[in-house]
């Protein structure tokens, strides 16, 4: 059965990769056995079936089993700044639990009461407007899926030397989520834009008051003050009671616990955008408001720490996104390159959210080298890591969507590699 289905399987590049159609069956994958007798089918009964289960709480805790399922916190050297990731690597689907939802903090979480908090509307309009949590949730909603992900995300693959840790540490300051709120452009349509207003400078209420400038035509288009987060207010560490959220822009530019809005005819220049956040190339100039995330895709399994148990039909799994609308498509190469396939998607494909997407693979037990490559609706193809070196330089630390490569060796070990 096993060789029967082998021979069906279509290969459609080198070192083992299949047509993403393909079929991976219990024969195949040698998951399952057979049940040759009807007694041990039935079997005794389980333990659970024995006694009450545990009774109704006011919130849902998770399983036991899945506890070791962490955000990866490392040892921060200043208290209230640093980031955790989210463990993508240990994750299934395209929305993130908001427990598990990466945090990027740059003076601590505050500790605000949505019922003293306000929101100003200012400069260049017709009005200034002071908007409470309260007043917010009585204007109309609106709910989107989308992804946020830190400028500094993936920054690692810029290092000397492959960096030996997980696709989470990697590339964990990732998150998806479905965001609900009220419309930007509904309260400064209210407040009413002055003609020379030409960008949008947003301000938090914590301690290291994040002042970001945004274009105002980002801040019209599908831009929203988010309230919610899967369906719940937002935590504490998301920017409880209120954020900016702008969609497929740097993550940092949502800011969070948002308090003010000043409409002007130029960009600050503040800190967030000049010493930081900004992009040095080779040539010695740097990027400014380079606010869209590129095109891009990783490889979650297998990766490092999520070894191959054997030879046969695997699953490589991970994800797209970009920040120009949909994924169009994703390749697969099992040679380092030399040849790519096609991935399937799992749907729907959403503009500016994570996309899901698998490859069937036969691996016969030689060395082997991964990688994805993802292009977006634009025609914007995710470029090779040498391709961005050339561009940027080693060490550079913002937004980072070259191709990663994981190394398969012999023993079924995977490292992060260089190709």
């Amino acid at each position: 059965m096993i060789e029967e289905d082998r021979d069906r399987a279509e290969h459609v590049a080198g070192g083992g990769l299949l047509h993403r159609r393909a079929l991976l069956t219990a024969a195949m994958v040698s998951a399952g056995g057979l049940i040759t007798n009807a007694a041990a089918a039935g079997g005794a009964a389980p333990a659970s079936m024995l006694k009450p289960g545990a009774p109704l709480s006011g919130y849902g805790t998770r399983a036991s089993s899945g506890a070791a399922v962490q955000r990866i916190v490392p040892k921060l050297s200043f208290p209230g700044s640093g980031s955790s990731r989210t463990p993508l690597h240990l994750l299934e689907g395209t929305i993130t639990p908001n427990g598990l939802h990466f945090e990027r903090h740059h003076n601590g979480v505050p500790d605000i009461d949505p019922a003293q908090h306000e929101l100003l509307v200012h400069g260049l309009v017709r009005q200034p407007l002071l908007f409470r949590y309260d007043d917010l949730l009585r204007y109309p909603r609106h709910s989107r899926i989308l992804f946020v992900e830190c400028s500094g995300n993936s920054s690692a693959i810029g290092a000397p030397q492959p960096v030996q840790v997980s696709a989470g540490q990697l590339n964990g300051l990732l998150s998806c989520a479905e965001w609900t709120g009220v419309r930007l452009s509904s309260l400064l349509e209210e407040a009413g834009m002055a003609p020379q207003a030409t960008w949008v400078q947003a301000e938090g209420a914590d301690a290291a008051a994040m002042t970001r400038s945004i274009p105002l035509s980002l801040c019209l288009d599908d831009a929203m003050i988010a309230l919610f987060q899967n369906g719940e207010p937002l935590m504490p560490s998301q920017g409880l009671p209120m954020r900016l959220l702008l969609p497929g822009m740097e993550g940092n530019a949502s800011v969070k616990w948002l308090r003010r809005l000043k409409l002007m005819a130029a960009p600050a220049l503040s800190r967030e955008e000049t010493a930081k956040y900004t992009d040095l190339r080779t040539d010695g100039k740097a990027d400014l408001f380079s606010l869209r995330m590129g095109v891009k895709s990783i490889i979650l399994r297998p990766s490092f720490g999520l070894d191959l148990r054997g030879r046969g039909y695997q699953e490589i799994s991970g994800l797209a996104w970009t920040g120009r609308g949909r994924i169009r498509s994703v390749e697969v190469s099992a040679d380092g390159g030399a040849s790519w396939a096609e991935a399937a998607l799992d749907g729907p494909i959403l503009p500016a959210a994570l996309t899901r997407f698998r490859m069937p693979w036969h691996w016969n037990g030689a060395p082997a080298v991964l990688m994805s490559r993802a292009t977006d609706q634009t025609g914007a193809v995710q470029p090779q890591r040498a391709a961005w070196i050339a561009r940027y330089g080693v060490g550079q630390g913002y937004h980072s969507n070259a191709i990663q490569a994981w190394g398969v060796d012999a023993q079924g070990r995977v490292a992060h590699v260089y190709a």
